[in-house]
């Protein structure tokens, strides 16, 4: 099991997730884990081979921090309302499994009940995703928090409130957290297709047009072609919500 962990967490190409607070979570975990003095730092410092590399210019970002920033989001998430429900471990096992394979999942997931069991601050956690991270980036890790969150179609309260807290902390501006939340209201919100488009009912035509390149282009996949797999399922996933969106306002104006 050691040797296992150590394949798919320790040497896997991670870089800037071993140092600072996402390290220090996951220092806690693996530690016991592997029943093995010899950890990863908590005092934020990047051990060898770490977030510095030789000559102490910054490592570049690679999509297994990516995966590694999201479990322990997914924690904080996951844990707020005081449970953890059976349809959400369900997407997290999906996620783990496509990701790290069988084994790698199995393993995965004895690490995510680690991080489900400490005192993790998801602001510390997220200054240090955003410092690394680029913005789009956690747009798409913000999306998948909100998968989760509506695993059994029905956001908990604490869950939203968690959510939002991380999207602060991720710097994700209020109208594209609106954007996003607005996927998951179409049948609570008549205006849910203006929100996606971070535009008002009033808007013209063309102004709807305009909005509808404008989120295109933001969302497009392209965007997070270096944030691993994951990350570009989800940006097709927001890319297709914002067609949805752009195709139900021309349906509901009659526009060409």
């Amino acid at each position: 099991m050691a040797k296992n962990l150590t394949k798919y967490f320790l040497l896997g190409g991670l870089g800037f997730v071993l140092g600072g607070p996402i390290g220090a979570a996951l220092a806690v975990v693996i530690t016991s884990m592997m029943d093995s003095t010899k950890a990863l730092p908590t005092d934020g410092s990047a051990p060898q081979g770490g977030t510095e590399a030789k000559g102490g210019s910054a490592r570049k970002t690679q999509p297994s921090d990516v995966k590694v920033s999201l479990l322990v989001l997914i924690a904080c998430v996951m844990k707020v309302d005081g449970h953890v429900k059976k349809a959400e471990l369900d997407l997290v096992k999906r996620f783990l499994v496509r990701n790290y394979g069988e084994q790698g999942a199995l393993e995965a997931l004895q690490i995510l009940k680690g991080l489900l069991d400490q005192q993790i601050d998801p602001m510390a956690v997220t200054a240090q995703i955003k410092q690394n991270v680029n913005y789009s980036t956690r747009l798409e890790l913000l999306h998948f928090l909100f998968d989760l969150a509506n695993s059994d179609s029905d956001f908990a309260e604490s869950e939203l409130q968690m959510i939002e807290r991380i999207s602060a902390g991720l710097s994700i501006s209020p109208a594209d957290y609106r954007a996003l939340a607005a996927l998951y209201n179409k049948k609570k919100d008549p205006n849910w297709a203006y929100e996606a488009l971070e535009i008002t009912p009033g808007a013209t035509n063309e102004e709807v047009k305009k909005a509808y390149r404008r989120m295109a282009m933001k969302y497009h996949p392209d965007k997070v072609a270096g944030a691993g797999e994951e990350m570009h399922e989800k940006a097709n996933e927001k890319f297709q919500g914002i067609n949805e969106a752009y195709e139900h306002i021309k349906a509901q104006r009659g526009m060409n």
